[in-house]
């Protein structure tokens, strides 16, 4: 997986690319137990993952001037590790056996903040999810366009840096905000039926079945 991209010592977003590559070539495990009413657990969660986010972004943010811009790459490491964990935790707890898929964490991670990228992957029918499995070289041009996303964010969070605490609070602020959304759309996903398309096999999806539940939506929202 990461021979594809040699080029990763070069722009920004070939580095982050590439970071997300090798964290998800091992989608991590959970230790959570399967639910009868996992709502309760996944708030928990979620709110626990959103406090590491915000502790672990706004102390690498800390750092001002050049030496803080160091840190940006490093920072964006630390909180998917919390996030991913996080999204395979919610799977658990909702009875997502076995773990998530390279396709699903990557929708779920970055639906938010990179959902042009990662719009074919996944789509809701009705009361289910069906999750398209990538071949190796649909994943790896989601990621290049996720890296090309993040990047435009990195150079946000570099400039953040140079006003020092007040930036890191900013940052921090915005991992917990991120992290919030992401664990909306493991819930969201993981708390129904979820149908894996295996690769080079597409699946129109029917207009009528696309419809939006809008009381389970607003359930949702209170994560």
């Amino acid at each position: 997986m990461t021979a594809s991209l040699t080029a990763a010592t070069g722009q920004p977003s070939q580095r982050i690319s590439q970071q997300i590559l090798d964290y998800l070539s091992d989608v991590p495990p959970s230790r959570e137990q399967p639910r009868e009413h996992p709502r309760a657990r996944v708030d928990a969660i979620a709110l626990a993952a959103r406090r590491k986010a915000f502790l672990a972004s706004s102390s690498l943010a800390l750092p001002p001037g050049p030496i803080g811009w160091l840190t940006v790459l490093p920072e964006l490491v630390a909180i998917w590790k919390i996030q991913a964990q996080m999204v395979a935790d919610i799977a658990a707890v909702c009875g997502q056996h076995p773990k998530p898929t390279r396709e699903q964490m990557l929708f779920c991670l970055f639906r938010h903040a990179a959902a042009q990228a990662v719009r074919d992957l996944a789509v809701r029918a009705g009361q289910r999810w069906m999750v398209h499995a990538a071949t190796a070289h649909s994943f790896h041009s989601i990621v290049h366009r996720i890296g090309l996303k993040l990047s435009e964010r990195a150079l946000g969070s570099s400039l953040a840096r140079m006003v020092p605490l007040v930036g890191a609070l900013g940052v921090g602020a915005y991992a917990w905000y991120d992290t919030r959304q992401i664990a909306r759309t493991a819930f969201a996903m993981f708390s129904r039926e979820v149908e894996i398309i295996p690769a080079r096999r597409r699946v129109e999806v029917p207009a009528q079945r696309t419809h939006r539940d809008r009381a389970q939506d607003a359930r949702e929202a209170g994560l």
